[in-house]
């Protein structure tokens, strides 16, 4: 699963997730992307689901990019414990996803294959997505 190496404090606090995307928005890598509609809160699991989904049916041909990074930390309290005796410990990291972000880019295979790993790739996260393109994709040359 993917983690940040080392944290400057161990617990966050859960902040808010509002607004567009104002960083990570446009295609830097690859021909395709895969972008989000909306803002989500997205598990080191789902990223790595998404991930293997996508390799697989590319059967791993191409280049894939993961564009987001679960760094943030969130605590959670075991089953039937009471209230109060402060904040739980550390359980996983999320991504704070919001509407805009590239998640995913993909190089290297025909557009069809792209956009149906793609799909697949959305079937595991938990936030509405699009297929978009490179404004300066051929799909002549590269069908």
């Amino acid at each position: 699963m993917l983690q940040p190496k080392r944290l400057k404090y161990r617990k966050q606090q859960k902040g808010r997730n509002r607004g567009d995307a104002h960083r990570g928005h446009t295609i830097a890598f690859g021909s395709f992307g895969l972008k989000s509609i909306d803002s989500a809160r997205i598990t080191d699991r789902q990223i790595e689901a998404a991930r293997i989904a996508m390799t697989r049916y590319m059967k791993r041909e191409g280049t894939v990019w993961i564009r987001i990074f679960p760094d943030r930390p969130i605590t959670s309290k075991p089953a039937e414990v009471r209230m109060g005796k402060g904040k739980g410990s550390l359980d996983h990291y999320i991504a704070v996803v919001k509407p805009g972000t590239i998640m995913f880019e993909m190089d290297g295979v025909p557009f069809k294959i792209a956009e149906e790993a793609f799909r697949l790739a959305a079937q595991k996260l938990p936030v509405l997505t699009r297929t978009i393109v490179r404004r300066d994709y051929n799909y002549t040359t590269n069908s």
